[in-house]
């Protein structure tokens, strides 16, 4: 069994009733000792982009080489998304046919998961061996040393459960491996001796 459960911060704007109160994201900047620190409070996950965007908005004149224009986000995919949402089979089906050795439900949790990146993950992999180890439910040790690389993932549950969600399908067993292999692994990572 497994549940997840969210806290929605709202912003105190005095309102009698928690019912009443904006829905809405407030911004607060301070200026302690020159430095800019930007606190928000409320707002809604779908409206992440557009939250980035006014955040850049009220730091720009701390960060002189910022350009970002208003409205970027809009245009700009999301890393792996700069194909059609619809394509989804078709980015499946190609992994499959570059990666034959995979199975069918293995290529489809790549492709929406990291979607065009998914061949950064596969790379020149000819065979399942080629992917390094294999700690279970198609995570394997290719898929790990890239999130650890390019998504600054440190630890196995940032992978099985921020990332991935594959804690579900994985045993206590199985994750006490991943965690083990990444803190021998780890140093590689981050250019520690």
């Amino acid at each position: 069994m497994w549940t997840y459960s969210g806290v929605r911060p709202l912003y105190d704007d005095g309102a009698s009733e928690a019912k009443a109160a904006t829905r809405d994201y407030v911004f607060e900047l301070d200026t302690p000792g020159g430095a800019p620190l930007l606190s928000i409070f409320g707002g809604k996950i779908t409206t992440h982009r557009r939250l980035a965007e006014e955040a850049l908005e009220q730091l720009a004149p701390y960060l002189p080489n910022a350009k970002a224009h208003a409205g970027w986000t809009a245009k700009a995919p999301l890393p792996g998304g700069d194909f059609d949402v619809s394509g989804i089979a078709a980015l499946t089906a190609e992994l499959l046919r570059g990666y034959p050795f995979l199975e069918a439900a293995h290529a489809n949790r790549l492709a929406h998961a990291y979607g065009t990146r998914a061949g950064k993950i596969l790379g020149h992999a000819k065979s399942f061996a080629d992917l390094g180890r294999s700690f279970g439910a198609s995570l394997t040790e290719a898929e790990v040393r890239y999130l650890m690389s390019s998504e600054w993932a440190c630890t196995a549950e940032d992978i099985v459960w921020r990332r991935s969600k594959l804690g579900l399908r994985l045993s206590a067993d199985e994750i006490a491996g991943l965690e083990e292999w990444i803190e021998a692994n780890q140093p590689s990572f981050r250019g520690a001796p």
